[in-house]
């Protein structure tokens, strides 16, 4: 039987003491100890009072950690009054601290025969203080915290069980204003072991939030929370203040503002830290750090930005982000299409791009010749173009590949350069490239006389002076002067000739008001006029006596047998123009009645055959050459009359040139030399950058030799099929335009090619095309099989517009056809026309109104001058002028490209003006009938009668067919017609 239970409470805690292992607590961050009784290792020298009450001793807790506990059980005793006071505790900073205790107490019910009062709760007091009070102890002086009660108590059997049940409480204490207190425990009667106490206040523990550092802050019990501002870690800067608030409970609460990381740093693990090589930052911010762009780099930490590799360029305006770039390259494939004294320059675009896509172009315009240089040879000196030559739309910051040089001089070398430029350009100087082309500009009219003065009038003349034009382009000629009466409007005027820059009017009427325009001519043939001018005579303002009237009749009659004998002699030489050579008079009076001029017109062009002595011809239009100035390279192939060759021509002071040579073989007779010759004496007479040039011949020493130009990529249609599909449509229109301007020319010369084709067109290093083969002549064979044989060789019938085939009639609206056929050639990349048709079923074909379809990917309008070019009727045939005029068009609104044939139906014959074929401004349905019996198709609506428009409309191709128009072509135009005089008298029927 337990008659003490003192010392069974004592053994306890001995078998409990054994070894164990140890374990470690870890309190909460927010958790500041001022006492913690199990992190003694010795005695606690607490106070107990008195002596036999609380007891020291050591022990374990509940993990078996050694501990010094306290403990009391005087249960067998009366009025027990047992006190235990720790030592003097700091405050520290907290006011308000709490206490926890960890104790056992037994079950009074398991303690048998007690004698006192068993009691199962014991009280916490404390004092504060400001110092040690050492020893010193008051009973009275201590405020009571609480009774600790026990939760859990142990009884006998838990003793041999070796169970120990540890209550915990925990207990809050103050506020405190002083610097210190003290804790007691006092026991009234109990069998309590005080097994652990702490004592500890809370905080809130630094911590960084938002990149900003918030310190350890200690809560004050007089409100529920503590803002407490934060301060932003290393290398960081604020966005917005940062503040916390602490709460009571050590909790922060309530975050506000952020810090952002400095430029070449990056967040992470709530720090800023550098970028590593290789990477950057450039702004404030907590975003990670970029790798750098292509063709950049950093080599240290901390990079705001990377910088360029060799060669590698930022601009100015270029965000950090941005690859490092360099400058285009030069643009490639550049045309140039020569027209007088303007050029339309057009380019690809560079292969490279420097990897921007800020491309513009700058074209500068240099004016060449060459110069004797010190050691005998020539240089080739440059200047700047003239400021009055105008660019269109401008010559830098161009955003098209296309730009028209306008104002330049006649018969003069220019050198375009042509540079790509983007952002990153101006950085690198060094680096530029740009495409050269060199031009010669061809012989152009004078530009209109822009200056003119009246000087004296009278009542029957007026005199006039003019200024030269500002451009003349050439030796002026002659002027023409035109003049009318105001109120006659140009229905009947008269034209007079003068060399000089003024001239007289005679004959004029009193008092009348004339209008006046002057044109100059030189070798190119005339400008344009200039603007309208008035005059007017003086007016009959005296009488004429009997003697000034027959001497003004004299004068008169003078004047009337003067002028009738100049037209006389005017008209006998102009029947032998052809024959000799005209001799301006300074002045020449010719009149014209109803608008229409009876000069006869100007040809430039002489047939060499008509010359009886061919080398006449020959001497008169080429240049003989020595033949030790030319040197024969390699044989690139052969002709009729002997080899072709390439090789140098090297001129006594003049610059070595590349050339062309055709020579004539051995054994050749008198017809073949004369035949041979015929084209050197027809090339010698043209001067135009798209027609080929001849350089001279050379006929005094054997062989025989006709040297022209050298054409670096050969024939068009070779070229084109070694280069399919490589050129834009812009550079093939730019081809096509050249082709057509040379063509042009040859028509106002008066010439007919007859074998105009891509075989028979050469292309040179700058892709100019430029007509050639003008020596051959032509007979038809009696076979309709058989193709124009001529002595150079054989010219397909498919090239040869109909008329040509069947009449012999050759002229430029010929040419007009067959340049149609080259216009079919280039687009697509020199097919063969008409495939695999036999001569004989393409005559047949296209008499029966077949055409050949668009080529893939050929431009609407395009196909639609094809179209215009192979009209039946060869008067509704576009001219030369006009298909450049068509082509110019293209050139400056490259959009109107981007429509192909092949997706849509044929389109609006809108590119040429044919006021006779026009059928939708007619006002009845018998007009319409009458336009549509003018067609080649009229014998078809012989007999035919409508009774209007709605029965019109519905006439569809198999209606045409059964009256008899069975030609595809005008089957179309009419269904077209239909449709527009349906949409014309649209508000009803329109009577016949």
């Amino acid at each position: 039987m337990d008659c003490n239970p003192r010392p069974l409470f004592l053994i306890l805690h001995i078998l409990l003491s054994c070894a164990a292992p140890a374990f470690q607590i870890i309190y909460p961050p927010n958790e500041v100890n001022l006492l913690d009784s199990k992190a003694s290792q010795g005695e606690l020298g607490w106070i107990s009072y008195p002596q036999h009450g609380w007891e020291e001793i050591s022990g374990v807790d509940e993990h078996y950690t050694p501990i010094r506990t306290f403990q009391v059980c005087n249960v067998m005793e009366y009025s027990q009054n047992n006190w235990l006071r720790t030592n003097w505790i700091p405050r520290q900073s907290a006011q308000k601290i709490y206490v926890e205790l960890k104790f056992t107490l037994r079950d009074c019910n398991s303690i048998p025969l007690v004698l006192g009062t068993c009691k199962e709760t014991f009280n916490l007091l404390y004092l504060e203080t400001d110092d040690d009070q050492g020893s010193h102890f008051r009973e009275h002086q201590f405020s009571k915290v609480d009774t600790i009660a026990a939760d859990e108590s142990f009884t006998q059997m838990d003793l041999g069980d070796r169970i120990l049940k540890l209550n915990t409480e925990v207990r809050e204490v103050g506020p405190m204003n002083k610097k210190g207190f003290y804790l007691a425990f006092q026991d009234v009667g109990a069998c309590v072991a005080l097994v652990s106490v702490r004592v500890y206040f809370k905080k809130c523990p630094y911590t960084v939030r938002n990149l900003a550092s918030f310190p350890d802050t200690v809560p004050m019990d007089s409100q529920s929370l503590v803002e407490v501002k934060g301060s932003c870690v290393n290398h960081s800067k604020e966005e917005e203040p940062p503040r916390m608030y602490c709460s009571t409970e050590g909790e922060w609460l309530v975050p506000i503002g952020k810090c952002l990381c400095n430029p070449g740093y990056e967040e992470k693990s709530s720090t800023c830290q550098m970028c590593q090589p290789g990477f950057y930052k450039s702004t404030l911010g907590n975003t990670e750090c970029s790798k750098c762009p292509p063709h950049s780099f950093s080599h240290h930490e901390g990079s705001l930005f990377c910088g360029c590799e060799k060669n590698y360029f930022r601009a100015e305006g270029d965000p950090v982000a941005m690859a490092c770039t360099r400058p285009p390259s030069a643009p490639r494939n550049v045309i140039s299409s020569i027209n007088e004294t303007s050029v339309i320059l057009d380019w690809s675009w560079p292969e490279d791009n420097g990897g921007r896509r800020d491309i513009t172009f700058t074209v500068v315009c240099k004016r060449c010749r060459s110069a004797p240089s010190g050691g005998g040879g020539l240089n080739q000196l440059c200047e700047p173009c003239r400021s009055n030559v105008r660019f269109l739309p401008r010559a830098a910051g161009l955003q098209n590949t296309t730009v028209t040089v306008a104002d330049l001089l006649a018969h003069t070398n220019y050198t375009f350069e042509i540079e790509a430029q983007n952002g990153v350009s101006p950085l690198a100087p060094k680096m530029r490239q740009y495409a050269a082309v060199t031009i010669t500009t061809n012989q152009a009219a004078p530009s209109p006389v822009t200056v003119i003065k009246k000087e004296k009038t009278s009542r029957n003349s007026v005199s006039l002076s003019w200024q030269q034009p500002e451009r003349p382009n050439g030796i002026i000629l002659d002027y023409e002067i035109k003049y009318y009466e105001k109120e006659e409007q140009e229905t009947s005027y008269t034209i007079l000739r003068a060399r000089g820059c003024n001239v007289t009017l005679n004959g004029l009427k009193p008092n009348t008001a004339y209008l006046l325009q002057i044109r100059a001519r030189t070798a190119a043939g005339y400008g344009a006029s200039s603007p309208s001018i008035q005059f007017e005579t003086s007016p009959d303002s005296f009488s004429i006596s009997s003697e000034n009237s027959q001497v003004v009749l004299i004068a008169i009659s003078s004047a009337v047998a003067i002028i009738l004998l100049t037209v006389l002699l005017y008209v006998l030489i102009g029947r032998f123009c052809c024959h000799g050579k005209s001799k301006h008079p300074d002045e020449k009076r010719l009149h014209f009645g109803n608008g229409h001029l009876r000069l006869p017109g100007i040809r430039t062009y002489v047939d060499p055959h008509t010359y009886e002595d061919p080398s006449q011809a020959v001497h008169e239009f080429a240049k003989e050459l020595d033949a030790s100035c030319i040197a024969i390279d390699k044989v690139v192939g052969a002709g009729e009359f002997g080899e072709v060759c390439s090789g140098r021509l090297k001129l006594p002071s003049k610059k070595e040139i590349c050339v062309a040579i055709k020579t004539l073989k051995g054994g050749y007779t008198d017809k073949q030399r004369r035949d041979f010759l015929a084209e050197a004496s027809i090339m010698g007479q043209f001067d135009h950058p798209n027609i080929i040039r001849l350089e001279g011949v050379v006929t005094r020493s054997k062989p025989v030799m006709i040297v022209t130009e050298y054409m670096e990529n050969g024939s068009l249609d070779t070229f084109l099929r070694k280069h399919d599909a490589q050129f834009t449509g812009i550079q093939l229109v730019g081809m096509l335009r050249g082709i057509a301007s040379g063509m042009k020319y040859l028509s106002d010369m008066g010439y007919v090619h007859r074998d105009l084709a891509a075989r028979n067109i050469l292309v040179n290093s700058n892709l100019v095309c430029k007509v050639s083969d003008f020596g051959l002549s032509r007979v038809l064979e009696d076979d309709p099989e058989a193709a124009y044989t001529t002595r150079g060789g054989k010219i397909p019938i498919r090239w040869t517009a109909p008329e040509a085939i069947a009449y012999r009639k050759f002229t430029s609206a010929s040419d007009a056809w067959s340049y149609g056929i080259v216009l079919w050639e280039v687009m697509s990349y020199g097919e063969r026309p008409y495939w695999e048709m036999s001569n004989q079923d393409v005559i047949k074909a296209v008499d029966e109104g077949y055409r050949l379809p668009p080529p893939m990917d050929c431009p609407a309008t395009l196909y639609q001058l094809m179209l215009d070019c192979w009209q039946k009727e060869r008067n509704n045939r576009p001219k030369f002028e006009q298909i450049v005029s068509i082509l110019d068009k293209l050139i400056r609104n490259p959009g109107s490209l981007k429509i192909t044939a092949n997706t849509t139906s044929r389109p609006a014959n809108l590119l040429l003006d044919r006021s006779s074929s026009e059928v939708t401004s007619v006002g009845t349905v018998g007009d319409w009938m009458d336009g549509m019996r003018t067609l080649p198709c009229k014998e078809a609506f012989s007999g035919v009668s409508y009774s209007s428009c709605d029965t019109l409309a519905k006439t569809s191709t198999e209606d045409l067919k059964k009256v008899g128009v069975t030609i595809v072509g005008p089957q179309k135009k009419i269904v077209s017609s239909l449709k527009a005089l349906e949409s014309h008298t649209k508000n009803g029927p329109v009577p016949v």
